[in-house]
């Protein structure tokens, strides 16, 4: 047996050894090829990654820097492909540890928390190209909402808002602008996001969705002025049925229902508020904080919606489609309990929305509204 092999790191020092023949004779080769009188020139020190460990070697140099080992790049193509499953396997849920374990049973080795960390560090360079990447100056919808996540600060862990905007593009598909963290949900801090934006490319929105926060309103007619604002009417829902008995929670939910209803070209945004104004002054004879919801002065902005063709007024009327992307986000974070720091929660959220197949296809019958696609 070969007296390497039989050392406790053989088979790591046979590789050294072999991988600097192999690139010793590939330069000799390359030289005898030469008409310039190139020669050899020393060496340079390199490394990779192979079998869970550091593999160090001398590279061979020719006088005029002309000579490139093609098992170079075979090697780093086999490493940029562990960084690439690694990063996958962690964003899909993995903890750092898992990874790891996974790494041992596939190659027999065991990789080291550094190892893993460092090629999981491929996909958070990745994911901050895709967060900084220029925009367009137009989009036509905007959903923005916030999902929440426990973080930890200072070893204690508590919930912190992460603000999330998903866009509908020119083409009717739909892309994550941005994702941001704010520890609480505020105004200001849409307003930094709407800032970062803008500083990106984008210079006009068509339609801003969003829930009920306090101020969002002022804060897009500030960034965007001429941009629609609907806010989101499943919020809406959610805090009228909180507010009635069980017994009475079906019958609530059919009049909203008729209130907010969709696809009806006759029923306008006026019509839409006289029939919310009467539909609290009936249960408000029961329910005196429905009663006082009749003179809800934001509730113009709950109707938005009827302003635009009939055949996407229920994709805009809620922000449905952006709470089904924060389920996704919980999916991958749940496994880790509380977030070591709110870059790691950013990264993994980053990773799922750029993996999003689905966003890529046209979403039917989005662009019939010629409000907001004006060039279909």
């Amino acid at each position: 047996m070969c007296k390497h092999a039989e050392k406790e790191n053989g088979l790591h020092d046979l590789l050294e050894i072999m991988l600097e023949s192999l690139m010793v004779a590939e330069r000799s080769e390359f030289l005898h090829e030469q008409e310039d009188h190139n020669k050899g020139n020393g060496y340079r020190f390199g490394h990779t990654y192979g079998h869970g460990r550091k593999l160090e070697f001398r590279i061979p140099r020719d006088r005029f820097g002309n000579f490139h080992p093609k098992i170079l790049a075979i090697l780093r193509d086999q490493e940029e492909e562990c960084e690439k499953l690694a990063g996958s396997l962690y964003t899909k849920g993995l903890t750092q540890s898992q990874v790891g374990q996974v790494f041992d049973e596939i190659y027999g080795e065991h990789y080291s928390k550094s190892s893993i960390s460092r090629m999981i560090d491929y996909v958070r360079k990745e994911v901050d190209a895709w967060l900084d990447r220029g925009l367009d100056e137009y989009y036509p919808i905007v959903f923005v909402d916030c999902v929440h996540i426990k973080v930890f600060r200072k070893k204690k862990a508590a919930t912190e808002a992460f603000y999330v905007v998903l866009a509908v593009t020119e083409e009717g598909t739909r892309e994550v602008l941005g994702i941001y963290n704010n520890p609480l949900e505020s105004a200001t801090g849409w307003k930094g996001m709407f800032d970062d934006i803008r500083s990106r490319g984008v210079e006009r929105i068509g339609l801003i969705v969003a829930d009920g926060l306090t101020g969002l309103d002022v804060i897009v007619g500030e960034k965007f002025p001429g941009a629609g604002f609907q806010r989101c009417t499943t919020h809406l829902k959610r805090d009228m049925m909180a507010r009635v008995r069980h017994g009475d929670k079906k019958a609530l939910a059919d009049d909203m229902r008729e209130v907010f209803r969709t696809g009806d070209k006759d029923y306008t945004v006026g019509q839409g508020i006289q029939a919310w104004k009467d539909m609290c002054l009936r249960w408000g004879k029961d329910y005196r904080g429905i009663k006082a919801q009749a003179d809800n002065e934001d509730i113009a902005f709950y109707f938005t919606y009827l302003s635009y063709a009939p055949q996407i007024q229920s994709m805009i009327y809620t922000t449905n489609w952006i709470e089904r992307l924060q389920k996704d986000f919980r999916r991958v974070t749940r496994m880790r309990g509380a977030m070591p720091d709110e870059d790691s929660v950013i990264v993994l959220m980053g990773k799922t929305a750029m993996d999003k197949e689905s966003y890529s296809r046209v979403i039917p019958r989005i662009r019939e509204d010629k409000t907001l696609f004006p060039n279909e």
